[in-house]
Order: C-alpha cells, then sequence, then structure tokens
C-alpha cells in the first residue's frame, strides 16, 4: 500500500493543507482522534462505511505526515493504539470551526444531521452537544 507523498512546491498553503488532510476520511480519523486514544476497532467503528484498506491507508499518511501517533504492544494478539500528534492537536480548532460551519449551513439550507462524533468542547452553551 502506498503512502501519499507531499510535493517539494506548493502553490498556497490551503493546497499544501488538502494534500495532508483532504479526503473523505482523514478529517474524521482526526476528529475521532482529538478525542483521545483509539484502536484501530474503534476507529473502524465510528466511521460507517470505511473499508479496513481504506482507514489502513489513510492511518499511514497520516502518520507518515506526523499528525497521528501509532503505538505497537507486544502481546498477543498485537494490541496497537492511534493518538492525536501535538502538531495533529493544531488541528482541532480548525475542525471545531468547520463543524460549527456545517452545522450553520445545514440549518440554513434544512438539511438534516444524523450524527456527530464530540461536542464543540467545554463551551457548549449554543446548545450545539453531539453524540458521540
Amino acid at each position: 500500500m502506498k503512502v501519499k507523498t507531499l510535493n517539494n512546491q506548493y502553490q498556497c498553503s490551503i493546497e499544501l493543507t488538502m494534500d495532508v488532510i483532504g479526503g473523505k476520511w482523514k478529517v474524521l480519523i482526526l476528529w475521532n482522534l482529538n478525542e483521545g486514544v483509539k484502536r484501530f476497532s474503534e476507529l473502524k467503528r465510528s466511521l460507517p462505511g470505511i473499508t479496513q484498506k481504506m482507514l489502513t491507508q489513510q492511518l499511514r499518511e497520516l502518520e507518515e505526515h506526523g499528525l497521528i501517533n501509532r503505538t505497537i504492544y507486544p502481546e498477543v494478539p498485537p494490541k496497537v493504539e492511534y493518538e492525536t500528534t501535538e502538531e495533529g492537536k493544531k488541528l482541532q480548532a480548525t475542525l471545531v470551526e468547520m463543524c460549527k460551519w456545517g452545522d450553520t449551513y445545514a440549518k440554513k439550507h434544512e438539511i438534516e444531521m444524523n450524527r456527530c462524533w464530540t461536542t464543540y468542547g467545554s463551551d457548549n452553551s449554543s446548545g450545539n452537544e453531539k453524540e458521540v
């Protein structure tokens, strides 16, 4: 399985950011991992529709780009945990804003939201609490 390599040059930082976290799954994986350490099976359950192969590929790319850490525990069967790195945690504020924007957009366009993975954080006075 080939890990996506980054270019040596980009037109702008948004293009680079999209190369690092773009796609259907990476942002959702990061969102889930910002809640805390998770095992592969926990991530798989929290992302309906993702295949095992795709989750593995996306996790490898996020690890390669320094946004998550993978810890393998030498036991039988092997235990593997994933967590967000300090670099990955710097994206949390951006992800929260994306979530808020999506909620506002959905409300304005009468789009029903089935679920979300977490709350926006400790300041949840707006009533936007989401199911975990």
